[in-house]
């Protein structure tokens, strides 16, 4: 089974790496969790060297089935949310 990863675990690294508190590293990471949200809500794409970019997408409208009854019904067109893995992210995965 994978292991899971949380904001808790990013949040402790963040404070050893950095040597600070638990508490100011906490608020590190929140900062950039809300600053990409805040960006990409707005329809504006976040880079991250090396890493990847966070980026609105369009999905279309479509036809699709209630679960409840089977009868098919209409999906809104709408934005969500995306990221595309930078190279240096992918070649760290391949060569895994």
């Amino acid at each position: 089974m994978p292991i899971v990863i949380t904001k808790a675990d990013l949040v402790r690294v963040a404070a050893r790496a950095s040597n600070v508190s638990a508490t100011a590293a906490g608020d590190a990471v929140n900062a950039i969790f809300d600053t990409i949200v805040t960006n990409v809500a707005k329809g504006n794409r976040v880079t991250v060297v090396g890493f990847g970019t966070f980026l609105p997408r369009d999905r279309k409208a479509r036809a699709g089935r209630s679960p409840l009854n089977g009868k098919e019904i209409k999906i809104s067109a709408r934005k969500i949310p995306a990221f595309a893995a930078g190279q240096g992210f992918k070649d760290a995965v391949g060569k895994r």
